[in-house]
C-alpha cells in the first residue's frame, strides 16, 4: 500500500496540519508543561470555567483518563475545584492567576515561534492566505 497521490486534497491537508502540529508541539518552552496537562488549560483558557465531563469530551478523552491530569493540575496550583452552582453533585474547573500566566507564556512562546517562521518563509499575500485558512481549518475541526 502506497500513500494517497499527492492530489488528494484531503491527504495533503491532514499531513500538513499533522506535521506542523507535530512541529508545534515539539516547540515547548524548556520548563512547560507537558502537552497532556496544556490541552486541559487550553481548554478553561479559551472556554473558561468548566464540568470535567465537557473537558473530557472537548479533548476526546474518557473521563476517567482526565481525573490524574485534573489532580496534578490542581496540586500544581494551576486549577481549582468548586461546587457547581447549579447542581452541587458536579464540580468546575477554573484556571487560577497562575494556570492562566502559564498558558499564556506557552501560546506566546509557540506563537513567537510560528510568527518568525511565517516571517522567514512566506511573503504578505502567503501569510494572509495561510490566516484565511486557518479560519476553515477551524470550521472543519468544529464539533457537530
Amino acid at each position: 500500500m502506497f500513500p494517497p497521490p499527492p492530489t488528494d486534497r484531503a491527504a495533503v491537508v491532514r499531513r500538513a496540519v499533522n506535521r506542523l502540529g507535530r512541529r508545534m508541539r515539539a516547540e515547548r518552552l524548556p520548563d512547560g508543561l507537558p502537552n497532556g496537562k496544556l490541552a486541559v488549560l487550553a481548554h478553561l483558557y479559551r472556554a473558561g470555567p468548566d464540568r470535567p465531563s465537557a473537558i473530557a469530551a472537548a479533548l476526546h478523552i474518557q473521563p476517567q483518563s482526565l481525573t490524574r491530569t485534573l489532580a496534578a493540575l490542581e496540586d500544581d496550583g494551576l486549577v481549582t475545584r468548586t461546587r457547581d452552582a447549579a447542581d452541587g453533585r458536579q464540580q468546575r474547573i477554573e484556571l487560577t492567576g497562575d494556570g492562566f500566566e502559564a498558558m499564556a507564556r506557552d501560546v506566546e512562546h509557540r506563537d513567537a515561534w510560528l510568527r518568525a517562521r511565517m516571517a522567514a518563509e512566506l511573503n504578505e499575500t502567503e501569510q494572509e492566505l495561510l490566516r484565511l485558512a486557518a479560519g476553515l481549518l477551524d470550521r472543519l475541526a468544529a464539533d457537530d
